[in-house]
C-alpha cells in the first residue's frame, strides 16, 4: 500500500480531496491511500512519518520550499498540486490521481 499525504491551510477542502481520491484507487483497483492534515502540522508529519509522498496545496505554495527540503532530507517527494488537480470534482479528483501516479 502507497501512501500520500496533502498537506493545506486547514485541512478541511484536502480533506474532501483526499477522501475522494481514495475512492478513486480504490475503485480502479490501486492500492493508494490518500489523508490530509494542515500546514501546521507538515514539519512532524514529513519527518516523522511512513507516507510515500507529500502534496503542497495552492493554498500553501508559500511553504513549499521548506516543506521539499524536509522531504530531500529524508528521501521522500514533496510536490506542489497544481489549481487543476484540487477542485472536487470528477477531472479535478483525475488530475489528482494521476499526479500522485506520476509522482509515487
Amino acid at each position: 500500500m502507497k501512501k500520500a499525504l496533502i498537506i493545506c491551510a486547514a485541512g478541511m477542502s484536502s480533506s474532501m480531496m483526499a477522501s475522494k481520491t481514495t475512492t478513486y484507487f480504490k475503485d480502479k483497483g490501486l492500492e493508494i491511500e490518500v489523508d490530509a492534515v494542515s500546514a501546521t502540522e507538515g514539519d512532524k508529519m514529513i519527518k516523522n512519518s511512513d507516507f510515500d509522498l507529500f502534496l503542497i496545496s495552492p493554498q500553501t505554495t508559500m511553504f513549499f520550499d521548506k516543506f521539499k527540503k524536509l522531504g530531500d532530507n529524508v528521501n521522500k517527494p514533496v510536490v506542489s498540486i497544481p489549481f487543476q488537480a484540487y477542485v472536487p470534482i470528477p477531472t479535478g479528483i483525475q488530475k489528482m490521481a494521476d499526479l500522485i501516479e506520476e509522482s509515487l
